[in-house]
């Protein structure tokens, strides 16, 4: 079911960010897109170190985590 509620909520936001599309144009309709996508992205990774936070894991930032991966 929380499947099929994501699903019908990005088809609703294909469909505003199409409308909003053909009202101001397509670059309007990009920025509009890249803010939601960014927005939904940084908000999972937030939740990705909560929940990493509660198992005990040691969360590193991201040049920590590019120093770590490069050795």
């Amino acid at each position: 079911m929380k499947n099929f509620y994501r699903n019908l909520l990005l088809s609703a936001l294909m469909i505003f960010a199409s409308v909003v599309g053909w009202v101001k144009g397509t670059e309007a309709k990009q920025k509009l897109v890249y803010k939601w996508k960014t927005s939904y992205d940084e908000k999972r990774q937030l939740a990705r170190k909560r929940i990493a936070q509660r198992k005990g894991q040691v969360v590193l930032d991201d040049v920590e985590w590019a120093a770590f991966h490069k050795s």
